[in-house]
C-alpha cells in the first residue's frame, strides 16, 4: 500500500465537472488528485453528449437527401453504410479525447490514479493500492442508466446509451422504452438512417417539457414514421431468435411486437455504489447524494456535483457547479446553486430548448404571468430555408420581466442562449426588444415576441391621449 501525501483536493471521476474542478485548481497551483476508475473524459465524452450528436449529425445528412423537393431538388434514397457511420462517431470521440486525457491533466500537474475510488474515513479514501489523503473532496461520479422494472428485461440483451454507440449494424427494427430527450434523439436518428423505430413510453413523450412546444416534435416524428407509443405499459419482455419479444398493454389493447434491436431509455441512477460514503459520514437518497445550496455534503470536507448530487441532468450543470465549488474552495466564497437560469434542449429535429419558468410551471407556484408567442412562419429567413414548423413561448411577469422561455424549431439549442443569459440577468422583455439584430436571421424571433407585449398599446386610450397632448409642442 501506498501512503500518499496530503492533497489539497481529490477529485473523484474523471467526468466534465470532475475534470474542470481538477484543471481549475491545479492552475491556481494546489496540490491536486483525480482519481477515475473508468474512461477519461466520463458519460458526456464516451457515451453521451459527444457520440449521440455526432450519430444525429449524420441522420441529419442522410435526411437532407430526402427534402429537396420544395427546393426544386429531387428527392432520393440516401445510401447509408452504418459501419462508416459508427466510424465517424468514433472518430469525433477521438478528436476531443486528447483534451480530456491523462497526459493532459499530468501536464498540469495533477495527479491521476486510474482506479475506483472509495473513503475509509471522512478524509482519505483508497485506490487501487494507494491511499489518499485530502483537505478538501469532490464527488463528480456522474449517472447510469436505470433500468426499470419491467418483467423479463434482466433476462434479454439490450442496449444503453453506454453501448449503442458500439453497435455497427444498422437495426432493422430498434425498440425504445422511454420517450424522454435520449429515446426521442436516437429513435430520429436511427429512424433517418433506415432503420424501423417503436418508441414505448409509459407516462407522456417529452413529459417534462412545455406540451405546446413538444407537439411540434411528437408531429414531425410521427411524420418521419417513427411509431410513439404513449401510456404504453409492458407486461414481458422476451429474446427470441430474431430478437426482442414485447408484449404490451396500450390503449385498452393487447399488443405484441418484435424488434431486432432493444433500447433502454427510461431514465438515471447516480453513481455511488462501492464509494464508501457511509464511512465518511456522507448522506444519500435515491436521487443522489444530499447537498447543501453550496454543494458540500453532511461531511464537511467533501462537495458533489453533477449528477451524483441529483437535480438537473446535464453537462453544462456539472460545468457551472465546478465553478461553484472551486470559488468557495480556494476563495472561500460563498455561493449558491441556482437553477433557474439552466437552460435545456433536446437535440430532434426540431430542437426543443427550454430556460427558467414555463406556462405550468409558473401557473403552479400562483405567479401572475402574461404568456408571448410567436411562430417561425412568420420569421423571413425561416421561409427561406421553409423550417416554418416551430414556435418561441416567452413567460414574462407582470411587470414584464422575463422568467424563462421555450423555444422549439431549427436552432433552438442557439436561440435559447440570448433567453438564459436574460434569466440570469434579470432582463425585462424591453431588454429583449431593445436589441437589435442582424436580418434576415432566425434571431429575429426573440425580438418579435418582445414586441408583442406592447402590440396592444397602438389601441391603448391612455397612449392616444399622450401622443396628443404632445402635439401642442409642435
Amino acid at each position: 500500500m501506498k501512503n500518499n501525501d496530503l492533497y489539497d483536493l481529490c477529485v473523484i471521476g474523471a467526468g466534465s465537472g470532475g475534470l474542470s474542478v481538477a484543471a481549475a485548481a491545479a492552475s491556481f497551483g494546489q496540490k491536486v488528485v483525480l482519481v477515475e476508475k473508468g474512461k477519461m473524459g466520463g458519460d458526456c465524452l464516451n457515451y453521451g453528449c459527444v457520440p449521440s450528436k455526432a450519430l444525429i449529425a449524420a441522420a441529419k445528412q442522410a435526411y437532407g437527401f430526402t427534402t429537396g423537393e420544395p427546393f426544386g431538388i429531387r428527392p432520393q434514397k440516401p445510401q447509408v453504410d452504418f459501419s462508416r457511420v459508427n466510424e465517424h462517431v468514433h472518430s469525433v470521440i477521438a478528436g476531443i479525447a486528447p483534451h480530456d486525457s491523462q497526459a493532459r491533466f499530468e501536464s498540469l500537474g495533477v495527479k491521476v490514479v486510474r482506479a475506483a475510488a472509495r473513503f475509509i474515513d471522512s478524509k482519505t479514501i483508497m485506490a487501487g493500492d494507494e491511499t489518499c489523503h485530502a483537505r478538501r473532496f469532490v464527488i463528480a461520479t456522474g449517472s447510469s442508466p436505470a433500468a426499470p422494472p419491467v418483467p423479463g428485461l434482466a433476462d434479454v440483451d439490450y442496449l444503453t446509451n453506454e453501448t449503442i454507440f458500439l453497435n455497427k449494424t444498422l437495426p432493422e427494427h430498434l425498440i425504445i422504452i422511454g420517450g424522454g430527450p435520449i429515446g426521442m434523439e436516437m429513435a430520429q436518428a436511427h429512424s433517418r438512417l433506415g432503420a424501423q423505430v417503436t418508441v414505448l413510453e409509459a407516462f407522456s413523450p417529452l413529459g417534462k417539457d412545455d406540451p405546446e412546444l413538444s407537439r411540434f416534435v411528437l408531429d414531425q416524428l410521427a411524420k418521419e414514421g417513427i411509431e410513439v407509443m404513449a401510456g404504453a405499459k409492458i407486461t414481458n419482455i422476451g429474446q427470441s431468435d430474431d430478437g426482442i419479444n414485447i408484449k404490451l398493454e396500450h390503449e385498452a389493447a393487447k399488443l405484441e411486437l418484435n424488434g431486432s434491436h432493444l433500447l433502454v431509455a427510461a431514465g438515471r441512477k447516480p453513481n455511488i455504489e462501492g464509494l464508501g460514503l457511509e464511512a465518511a459520514g456522507i448522506e444519500y437518497d435515491r436521487p443522489g447524494i444530499r447537498v447543501d445550496k453550496g454543494l458540500r455534503t453532511t461531511n464537511s470536507r467533501v462537495y458533489a456535483i453533477g449528477d451524483v448530487a441529483g437535480g438537473l441532468q446535464f453537462t453544462h450543470v456539472a460545468g457551472y457547479q465546478a465553478g461553484l465549488v472551486v470559488r468557495n474552495i480556494l476563495f472561500r466564497l460563498p455561493v449558491t446553486n441556482r437553477t433557474s437560469h439552466i437552460p435545456w434542449v433536446t437535440y430532434t429535429d426540431p430542437e426543443l430548448a427550454n430556460v427558467g419558468l414555463t406556462e405550468a410551471g409558473a401557473k403552479q407556484s400562483g405567479i401572475k404571468i402574461k404568456v408571448l408567442r410567436w411562430s417561425f412562419a412568420e420569421n423571413d429567413r425561416a421561409r427561406a430555408e421553409r423550417k416554418t414548423d416551430g414556435m418561441i413561448k416567452a413567460i414574462i411577469s407582470k411587470r414584464g420581466k422575463i422568467l424563462g422561455c421555450g423555444i422549439v424549431g431549427p436552432g433552438a439549442g442557439e436561440l435559447i442562449q440570448s433567453w438564459s443569459l436574460a434569466v440570469s440577468s434579470g432582463l425585462k422583455i424591453s431588454d429583449m426588444m431593445n436589441h437589435v439584430v442582424a436580418y434576415p436571421t432566425i434571431s429575429e424571433i426573440s425580438r418579435r415576441v418582445a414586441i408583442t407585449h406592447y402590440a396592444e398599446f397602438p389601441a391603448n386610450p391612455w397612449v392616444r391621449r399622450v401622443i396628443g397632448w404632445l402635439k401642442i409642442f409642435g
